[in-house]
């Protein structure tokens, strides 16, 4: 396999034509090589419009979800940013390119060996891998750290926990594929007040839910 020519390919003809156009994005996918986040098992299917499998039952998202969420989120340089799901590292290794500083937290104990192995790999030094539960919230007990300017959910939730929107600084950013299977949507939720969010509906997918997520409210008619 060309690397460089299965990477040349996949950016152009599935993300560009994913409407993925912005060119630090681009220039992200690049120069953070996905191959190396991918296990060596399937790395032929590396640059393949697919999921890749990962252990514990877990998968990797396609390529052209993860340029469209990394784009849409619209980091800058000063951001601190929360990633629920860390997977193998490499949606951590994109934010990582963008952000300050990256905290990602896997529930699963050789997901999160994977992911924390990977990312020193490839020598990035600003993200910090975190084994925990963070699909109702997450507080980082080492730094106190309880609000992110962006936050990033790698699988899908029924509803959007209050937790995590309680999480963004007044100005951030939330991006997450909310719903049930097999229509869901990602949205992007911003924080305009203590207590007022804007939800922007981006596009329709459907990815695996999060582990331990809340249930959305069951409501009974009487008759």
């Amino acid at each position: 396999m060309n690397v460089e020519q299965a990477r040349f390919n996949m950016i152009e003809q599935q993300i560009r034509t994913w409407d993925v156009l912005n060119t630090d994005v681009l220039k992200t996918l690049v120069t953070v090589r996905r191959e190396e986040f991918v296990p060596a098992a399937y790395r032929s299917l590396a640059f393949v419009d697919t999921e890749i499998p990962l252990p514990c039952g877990e998968n990797m998202l396609s390529p052209k979800l993860e340029a469209r969420m990394l784009q849409e989120i619209g980091l800058s340089k000063n951001d601190a940013v929360l990633e629920i799901g860390s997977g193998s590292g490499y949606m951590a290794a994109l934010l990582a390119s963008h952000a300050r500083h990256v905290t990602t937290v896997e529930i699963e104990p050789a997901l999160h060996a994977m992911a924390q192995k990977n990312l020193a790999a490839y020598g990035i030094t600003n993200v910090e891998v975190k084994l925990g539960d963070g699909a109702r919230g997450w507080r980082d007990n080492a730094t106190n750290a309880t609000t992110y300017d962006a936050i990033l959910l790698s699988g899908s939730v029924p509803v959007l926990p209050q937790a995590l929107l309680n999480q963004m600084n007044i100005g951030g950013r939330l991006l997450a594929v909310v719903g049930e299977a097999p229509i869901m949507s990602a949205c992007l939720i911003k924080r305009m007040t203590d207590d007022a969010w804007e939800t922007e509906i981006l596009f329709e997918t459907s990815i695996k839910r999060l582990r331990n997520t809340e249930a959305p409210s069951a409501f009974h008619f009487l008759r």
